[in-house]
Order: structure tokens, then sequence, then C-alpha cells
């Protein structure tokens, strides 16, 4: 019988044969953490008495970034310390975010990738199996440069057609979660096929991985094809392509299909992802600050949008509009193209690369009562660092709209 893609990856990692439902040993081609789930990885890595990582290991210091607190600051202090007494690398602030850097300068197709941190399936974009896991189960991979995990079944979405002019590919992936539901996937592989992926850039096929885990999928994998090599060539590891495809005659749990064509822009409303609505049942939403950035739309694709609708406009009065680029080189390409000189003009405070406000322990916490329009992926109760706000989710395009507007806006509103 043939393979999913995650099928075929799991068996050369296991060197046998693997069929969905399988508990096995796997190896891994990739560890990582991040300083909040990092500092349990280094004090299990310890308790089980490992001497040094066996496989490649990182440490991002992406979340709290720059510490804001002592007690962060302690914690930030014990990664840097574990990674000059072993081999893990380390990515101290203002590098950017571990899922960003990750797909930039290491995931390759073909790849096992784990990290503590549960939007490492980002890298599925790149054909590579890669998934979240906990602490623990990453000190084990440090130590032993292997994880054990059941092959999962597989959800194959077949994607057809083109979006339209001002829908992105963030749009994509709330409408699906919408349809699905937040346990609509648990632990199963959501395999992207279809001719409309062709139509995907690799930022695109990254922010629609990123959120796979929403659905509470495993992993959230394309296949390989010529938008995989180009993105590996721009990032000069050309060699690390290789064809990771299904095979034509893959056992499939279900199969979905979207047409492209017919989705609208998207918000999710609070406090659940898959509470979205399309974008004229949200027109109007009073909002308070906007926030543009992270693993799920903070790359340089995200940004030219971004800049595309604030050029020679200002931001609401009533806003906060924040901004924070993924990574240190989507940061620098953002110079070079003068979007940054565009946010600023248009009232933005600028971020340096990281995680930013969304995960609520820095750097924009809203206060009572205020609601939030962000590009990141949860909008859960408190998710921003204060239940008594609301989070609102959208693609940059509607955030950028919106921010100068003052309210929720359908961005095909604005666009040139």
């Amino acid at each position: 019988m043939g393979k999913t893609i995650a099928e075929k990856i799991l068996s050369e990692h296991a060197k046998k044969e693997v069929k969905a439902g399988e508990i096995i040993i796997s190896d891994i081609d990739l560890a990582f953490v991040q300083d909040g789930t990092g500092p349990l990885t280094v004090d299990q890595f310890n308790y089980l008495n490992f001497d040094d990582v066996k496989s490649k290991s990182l440490v991002f210091i992406d979340h709290a970034s720059p510490s804001p607190r002592k007690e962060l600051s302690n914690t930030q202090k014990k990664l840097r310390q574990f990674c000059k007494k072993s081999s893990a690398g380390l990515y101290d602030i203002g590098e950017g975010i571990s899922h960003q850097i990750v797909a930039e300068k290491y995931a390759k197709p073909g790849d096992v990738i784990v990290g503590a941190d549960s939007h490492s399936c980002t890298a599925g974009a790149l054909g590579a199996f890669a998934t979240g896991m906990g602490s623990t189960d990453i000190a084990l991979a440090y130590g032993l440069g292997k994880v054990w995990l059941k092959v999962p079944e597989t959800f194959k979405i077949i994607l057809k057609g083109k979006l339209s002019k001002g829908v992105y590919a963030k749009d994509i992936i709330l409408y699906f979660i919408g349809k699905i539901g937040a346990d609509g996937a648990t632990y199963k592989a959501l395999e992207f096929d279809g001719d409309g992926i062709k139509n995907l850039s690799m930022e695109s096929r990254l922010t629609i991985s990123n959120m796979a885990v929403e659905a509470g999928a495993k992993v959230g994998i394309f296949p390989t094809d010529e938008i995989t090599k180009e993105y590996l060539k721009s990032q000069g590891r050309e060699k690390d392509y290789k064809e990771i495809t299904a095979d034509p005659d893959a056992k499939y749990e279900k199969t979905i299909e979207i047409n492209l064509s017919e989705i609208e822009p998207q918000v999710s409303f609070p406090h659940t992802v898959d509470n979205t609505r399309n974008i004229k049942d949200a027109v109007g939403v009073k909002i308070d600050q906007v926030y543009i950035g992270t693993c799920t739309n903070g790359r340089i694709e995200d940004l030219r949008i971004v800049a595309n609708i604030l050029k020679n406009r200002k931001k609401s009065d009533d806003i906060r509009l924040i901004i924070a680029p993924a990574s240190k080189d989507v940061y620098l390409q953002a110079l070079k193209e003068g979007l940054i000189n565009t946010f600023i003009k248009a009232g933005a405070t600028i971020l340096p690369p990281g995680c930013g406000p969304c995960v609520g322990v820095h750097a924009g916490v809203p206060a009572d009562g205020e609601k939030v329009l962000s590009t990141q992926n949860r909008n859960f109760h408190g998710r921003a660092g204060n239940p008594n706000s609301e989070i609102y989710l959208s693609s940059p395009a509607v955030a950028a709209a919106s921010a100068i507007t003052g309210y929720i806006t359908d961005p095909r509103e604005v666009l040139e």
C-alpha cells in the first residue's frame, strides 16, 4: 500500500516500514526549545544525567526577549549556561522567533524536527515532519537523538484555485479551522495538496503549517516542489532540496476540498481560534491595539502587504500599532526595502525580532476591557497577558487596514 508524506518520512527515520497508528521510535534531525519551555528541558536533561546533546539541538530566547523581569532573566541565564556547557546552539535576544529561524536556516524536506513549542509544526511547509512536544520529551531528544511517537492518520486537504485580491494565506487557515473546529484534526497529519498550492509562496505555506496545531493536528505538511526549491535557494541551501510527495495510492482518513476563490477575509472572534467569521460580520468592531508580527505573520511577505496599505497613511489616533519582524533577517530586509520607514511614519512602534506581545509577558499587554486585533495564532482567554481583554485574529492586511480606521476594516476597501 502507498504511503502518505508523514508515513514516508517516519519510515525512513524509524528505519522500518511504518503505518498510521503504529507507535515508533524515530531518529530526529533537529530539536529545540525556547525560553518559556527550555528551563524545564535543561532540568530534565540534567536529572537524566545526559552529558551532551546527541543531535542538532538549539535554544532560542524569543518569547520574553529582552527579558522584562528578573525571574525571566534568571531562567534565560540558565539557558545560556547550558549552551556553554553543551553542544547546543544559542539564538539570543534580537535574533528572532524559533520557527522562523528554523525555516530560514535548518528545516529540510524529509526531516523530523521536534520543538518544545506547539507551533513547531511551522516547518511542515518545507516538507518536514515537524511537531511540538513537551519539555521532558525534548530533554530525551537532546540526550538520545530520538523520540517516540504514534504515526498519525492523515487528512488530505485539497486546495483548489486561487485567492481573490485582499485574501491571504492567514484567511485560508482561519477558514479551515473555523470549518473543522479546534479539535477537528486532533493528532492527525494535515497534508496539503491540489493545484491551489502552486499559487502559495513558501511564506504563505509557513503561515498555514504554523496554525495546523490550532485544529489539533500533529503536523501540517506540504509536498515539495519548485517553490520549495526556490525558497531553499534564496536561503543559500539549494542542496537541501529533495522531492517529498505522497504515493498515488496512499490511504487517507479523510479528504477535504477547499476552493480558494470562495474564501473571504476572515476574523477569529474571542476567545477561540475556531470562532471565525467572514469579514462582513466583524467590520466596525472598535479596537484599541493592533499587533502585526509573530511566527504566523511576521515574515517579509507579511510586512510588504502591511506597508502597501500603510504607505502615505497614518494610524488612527485611538489605537496603538505595534509591529515586530519575525527574525533579524526579516528586519534587515524590511529596512533595506524601506518598510520600517513606512511603518514609523504611519505611527507604528517597532519591536525587536521576537514573539512580542503574542504570549502576553511584555511589549504590549492590553488594559482591562480593551480589544486587540492581532496577526498571531491564538486568541485564548488571557493570551495577551490580561484576561479582561479580548483578542481578534486576522491577516496582516485586515490588521493594517484596521489600524488606519481604528475599527476592524475590510482591507479590500483600502488596497490599491
